[in-house]
């Protein structure tokens, strides 16, 4: 069965009886796109089959577009990734760590050691943490009467720290800074730049912050699954008004549009003529740059998200955006590979050994869904085995 027919009937399979309402996978090698399939619906409670123009949230997918925005001011000088980040963005000078909450619930905070800097943004080891998976810093939102983060506020970056720069791994929104700094230092909303500097000469036609009314009309829903495993759709849409383009979570896009970014870190930063990163940039980007750090759990927090796993067998550690496994993983993804995730169930991974990419996308939550993680494996499997 040829690699098509194989990928082709997981996706199937994986929809028959609304398992999983919809999902989305295109791979690519040196050679170009060796595959591109869906299955399902974009909605559960509407007719209109899956497609590849469908447009879904990549969700923190939009981090490592981020990160290479950030990167491409780093080539220019505009930016450095150890001096202090407080030198671009004043809200980060002078940062407080949050130690608990006194009698009254009011929270207990202390200077931080050390500063912030650019690398510690990128590297979710800054300090912040996101509120979906830790429960000081949704209590001290709550405490300020502050939306979450993917309300797109200042006031939802305007937050403590849970720990000092640099001292272990925690998953937050450092990259929504890292987007700011952007801003900061071009003049620009993110988007706008993130238009001129990536999407436009990559041909990633249909990625933006804030979707035109064609996009909007091949939206795909947002579902979430029960404990015992029914399907419905939630209502969960990014405000196209958002005060912020946020750089750790709000791109939306097509598919394919997304492993054109994909291709291009694979091929060191250029794709079909166009160079976005230097190749030495991509190398850096590649590289661990937490020490002796590790990638950690990440505890259950419901409607959002189960329980994240790490594979003790294959620890992880992080790159500039990228989570980096330390050895050959069971599905044969090489050592060194990178990869992330987002949380609407959508996963992408780069090997820069074995030259190959791709990326599965559905709109299910919680994160870690049952069903699309071992569709996610056996696909990733199906690739290497093909190979």
């Amino acid at each position: 069965m040829s690699l098509a027919n194989t990928i082709d009937s997981l996706l199937h399979e994986a929809c028959e009886g609304g398992k999983i309402p919809g999902v989305i996978a295109t791979i690519a090698d040196d050679s170009g796109v060796i595959y591109e399939g869906c299955a399902g619906l974009r909605a559960s409670d509407k007719p209109t089959p899956m497609s590849l123009d469908t447009i879904v949230w990549f969700a923190s997918m939009t981090k490592a577009v981020t990160a290479a925005a950030v990167m491409q001011q780093v080539e220019r000088g505009a930016l450095s990734l150890d001096t202090p980040a407080g030198e671009i963005c004043p809200h980060l000078q002078n940062p407080q760590v949050l130690e608990g909450f006194d009698a009254r619930g009011k929270p207990r905070l202390r200077p931080a050691k050390g500063t912030i800097t650019l690398r510690n943004l990128l590297t979710h080891t800054s300090g912040f943490s996101y509120e979906i998976w830790n429960p000081d810093a949704a209590r001290e939102l709550e405490q300020r009467g502050a939306n979450n983060v993917l309300s797109g506020t200042q006031a939802a970056l305007d937050r403590p720290l849970l720990f000092d720069p640099g001292q272990r791994w925690d998953y937050g929104p450092g990259v929504d800074w890292a987007g700011r700094m952007v801003e900061e230092v071009t003049g620009e909303r993110l988007g706008d730049y993130m238009r001129k500097n990536i999407f436009d000469p990559l041909g990633m036609k249909d990625a933006a912050f804030r979707l035109n009314a064609g996009q909007m009309d091949r939206l795909a829903g947002v579902h979430s699954r029960a404990p015992d495993g029914a399907i419905a759709a939630f209502p969960l849409f990014l405000d196209q008004a958002a005060d912020l383009d946020m750089g750790g979570h709000a791109l939306y896009g097509a598919v394919p549009d997304y492993l054109k970014f994909l291709r291009m870190m694979l091929g060191g930063g250029s794709l079909e003529g166009s160079r976005i990163l230097e190749h030495q940039t991509v190398a850096t980007m590649s590289e661990n740059q937490i020490g002796d750090l590790l990638v950690t759990d990440m505890p259950a927090s419901p409607p959002l998200s189960n329980a994240v796993p790490t594979d003790p067998s294959v620890p992880c550690n992080w790159g500039l955006s990228f989570m980096i496994n330390t050895r050959d993983t069971p599905q044969g993804r090489s050592r060194g590979s990178l990869s992330w995730a987002g949380l609407a169930n959508s996963y992408y991974w780069i090997d820069p050994v074995k030259r190959v990419t791709g990326v599965i996308q559905t709109q299910i939550l919680p994160f870690f869904d049952p069903m699309v993680v071992p569709l996610f494996m056996a696909m990733e499997t199906a690739v290497y085995q093909a190979r």
